[in-house]
């Protein structure tokens, strides 16, 4: 069971790691991959404005700040060959700081390896929220080498997650169990059951991080970017974040306009969205993915979905799932692939085009009662190792998402009620999406963030990337983003998967990279294929 279904790394660390999270199902989309919803359009006619639009802060720094700002880094070699790795110190409160509570942040960096004057410093984040940055920079800063060569590449973890200090809510066996929770409750019984394992993930975060939760907004973690950056002697900052590293940056943005550098933005979200506008129009994304995956399915002689239409291909999806639900499958362990670990799998494979065959092959497996591959898939997306040993991922996912939005639903009658406007949304997984929306309602801190406009009037030309037929961050989004900052550029690439950059398209990495190297952005309307 997803601890929300927000967003998630991009594709690019997914192929690293293997893969990640959702959303899928039959319908129409328009040629730009705006998803219609059953027809409706429903996630985008129901869109709510903003209330406010994100202020800067005082271009000048409050004293006690300085502390944190002029702090030298001691730096040591680290991981793979070439990369160093430091500590920096982070107000836990930045409205209380230097109250003895301070946070350590880790960062590491591969310097510019020339030839060219160098640039600067290049902060990449890969997105999550919860994703490390520093397994993503120290997997991929060899490429692009253009890029490498003028630029030290850096990563911090964000606050929460991976090694600075990271959110922990359940041991590794309470997660085996939770992930295996009915999404999708038929009875009372089974809603129950469902509340009750949100009820206990809450809990477990709040007696194992209780002090920290109050403290992992996007709003913190890029106030903390800025500090980094003083630190590493940048005037301004560069940036480069994919899925959610994009509210990252241009939160950023709105609050340090002047300090704005060459900031791509790929695969982006859109900030004026509520939690339930943003769970409902990436449910219509995932639509579009599967629509794409299952029109390619079946054209194949081997499609265990058959070889109908992509409608009929969604109704044996849901077919299987259904079974599953009855009857978990074997997977020669002790855990069995349940339909909330086969949904999970499914939903893993949509975000990068390549996983399909490995896909088709698996479902045909689970069809004939064999679960291993679609588990392989789910354990992916949770980051479960092998020996049983989770990642942070998927505790700070929650913790920032839940602290950065009101939630989408008060209580179980309101995600009941949701269901037929997800279901429209996508027919196979929007009961699940709906469902999973609930987490963030007994949550044991209360949001400090709302859906705002980020407009950052004043930066310096700004790059967002979207792509036509991404499941998690749907390309509607990116339009959004990019009409709402003042600077923006909006670039397309017509394609499958999550995010675009160092995904295979020359068209996309030639137009970022000129960017990076010499600040020039692409034509307005220029789209990639």
């Amino acid at each position: 069971m997803a601890t929300s279904r927000l967003l998630r790394t991009s594709a690019a660390a997914l192929a690293a790691t293997a893969l990640l999270i959702s959303g899928c199902s039959s319908g129409s989309s328009s040629p730009d991959g705006e998803t219609s919803a059953g027809g409706n359009t429903e996630a985008g006619a129901q869109r709510p404005a903003a209330g406010s639009t994100l202020e800067p802060l005082a271009s000048s720094m409050p004293g006690n700040l300085r502390p944190y700002y002029d702090q030298k880094l001691s730096w040591r070699p680290c991981g793979v060959s070439g990369f160093e790795c430091a500590t920096m110190k982070a107000p836990l409160d930045y409205a209380k700081p230097g109250a003895g509570n301070d946070l350590k942040l880790a960062v590491a960096r591969k310097k510019s390896t020339g030839p060219g004057r160098r640039i600067g410093s290049l902060l990449v984040n890969p997105g999550g929220p919860g994703a490390s940055a520093i397994d993503y920079l120290q997997q991929y800063a060899p490429q692009p080498a253009a890029v490498r060569a003028r630029y030290d590449m850096v990563a911090m973890d964000p606050r929460g997650v991976a090694r600075s200090a990271p959110v922990e809510c359940l041991s590794n066996k309470q997660m085996d169990r939770y992930t295996e929770v009915d999404q999708t409750p038929d009875t009372a019984a089974e809603t129950t059951k469902l509340v009750n394992a949100y009820r206990a993930f809450a809990k477990g975060c709040e007696a194992h991080s209780g002090k920290l939760l109050p403290h992992v907004s996007t709003v913190e973690t890029s106030r903390d970017m800025d500090v980094l950056r003083a630190i590493l002697g940048d005037p301004k900052l560069n940036y480069v974040g994919a899925s959610y590293g994009t509210l990252i940056g241009a939160t950023y943005a709105g609050l340090y306009p002047s300090r704005v550098g060459r900031m791509v933005l790929d695969g982006a979200m859109d900030p004026e969205l509520d939690s339930r506008a943003t769970n409902l129009e990436q449910t219509a994304g995932f639509n579009t993915a599967f629509t794409s995956f299952a029109a390619d399915c079946i054209k194949q002689k081997d499609c265990p979905l058959g070889t109908k239409s992509t409608a009929d291909a969604g109704r044996q999806l849901s077919a299987l799932f259904k079974k599953l639900d009855a009857h978990p499958a074997a997977t020669g362990q002790e855990r069995k692939l349940t339909e909330s670990l086969a949904t999970t799998g499914v939903i893993a494979a949509m975000y990068d085009q390549r996983a399909w065959p490995v896909l088709r092959e698996y479902l045909a497996q689970a069809k004939a009662g064999d679960g291993r591959g679609l588990l392989t898939l789910s354990d992916s997306y949770y980051e479960r190792d092998p020996n049983g040993t989770y990642s942070n991922q998927m505790y700070a996912n929650p913790a920032v998402n839940c602290l950065d939005l009101a939630p989408a639903f008060r209580d179980p009658a309101q995600a009941r009620a949701a269901v037929p406007a997800f279901r429209k949304a996508s027919p196979v997984f929007g009961e699940t999406f709906a469902w999973s929306a609930l987490n963030c309602a007994y949550w044991p801190v209360k949001p400090t963030g709302t859906a705002h406009r980020i407009e950052a009037k004043g930066a310096a030309p700004i790059l967002v990337v979207g792509t036509t037929r991404d499941p998690a961050t749907p390309y509607i989004w990116a339009k959004a983003l990019a009409a709402q900052l003042s600077s923006a550029t909006l670039l397309t690439y017509e394609g499958d998967g999550h995010t675009a950059y160092g995904r295979g398209s020359d068209c996309i990495d030639t137009a970022i990279n000129t960017y990076l190297l010499d600040g020039t952005v692409p034509p307005k309307g220029k789209r990639c294929k």
